[in-house]
């Protein structure tokens, strides 16, 4: 990480501290420390404490498509979006802060979580859906998916699926394969068994994991998107979070706006 990429990430992850952290799970002295609860408490002026609704943002149901193919890879190329997909794993505060960034460009984004870091950072799927973006599953540790036995691919799957569905009451929207662009035929079948219609892949590779640094990251979104695309990118990574402002910003130059996967192809 260069020096500028770490002061652009730390005047980000301040903003968004400011911003939304009482929206985070676990910032609000007056939420309820529970994972995922439902009401907040707050004090009134006797110091008696009242339930506060919970979040306008609901989880999704696995999403549907009818007339797409099993494993979706891209929108319509006729319309005005893209869809900006995350891998969820990595520093809570990175990933905090590139949510930040995207939200104060109007931009929602979808974000494909695995389930260790889901039991690590519980918070972070509230914190997702609070939001407006759309959270899904991307296997329980990440492992080469595609390689594995069935029996070892589903617990991969459905692992998440109860991370998903404990934290948020719903499996996620999406389910996308771990180490694979693309699910071989038995992958396939393992989601839908799992309860997921459809696979969800990309044509638009960022390379942000191996951290080529903001501009370079930018460079290959940008030149490489078209409408309808789904772009895969990465919580967790400086460069990511230095990057997305001017990807958002180019996009809108083009006439395009980042949207929820689920909205791209519905």
């Amino acid at each position: 990480m260069t020096s500028l990429e770490r002061r652009s990430v730390l005047r980000a992850a301040a903003s968004v501290a400011a911003a939304a952290g009482a929206l985070v799970a676990g910032c609000d002295p007056d939420r309820d420390e529970v994972p995922g609860a439902r009401h907040a408490r707050r004090a009134s002026p006797s110091g008696e404490r009242h339930p506060v609704p919970a979040p306008a943002h609901a989880a999704r149901p696995p999403t549907r498509a009818p007339g797409l193919p099993v494993e979706i890879a891209h929108g319509p190329r006729t319309g005005h979006a893209v869809a900006l997909t995350f891998h969820g794993r990595g520093d809570p505060t990175l990933a905090r802060a590139l949510l930040g960034e995207a939200e104060r460009a109007g931009a929602r984004v979808t974000v494909l979580a695995v389930g260790d870091w889901l039991d690590e950072q519980p918070a972070m799927a509230r914190r997702v859906l609070d939001g407006g973006h759309e959270l899904g599953n991307h296997t329980m540790h990440h492992r080469n998916i595609c390689a594995l036995p069935a029996a070892e691919a589903y617990a991969e799957i459905s692992m998440c699926a109860d991370r998903l569905r404990a934290l948020t009451g719903t499996i996620g929207s999406w389910f996308r394969p771990s180490q694979a662009q693309r699910a071989t035929d038995l992958v396939t079948r393992l989601a839908r068994k799992a309860g997921y219609p459809h696979v969800l892949s990309y044509d638009v590779d960022s390379h942000d994991a191996d951290d080529p640094g903001a501009p370079a990251v930018q460079r290959t979104v940008l030149d490489s998107v078209a409408p309808g695309s789904v772009v895969s990118l990465h919580l967790g990574h400086a460069g990511t979070v230095a990057a997305l402002p001017p990807i958002l910003d180019g996009l809108r130059r083009r006439g395009l706006r980042a949207v929820t996967t689920t909205e791209l192809v519905t």
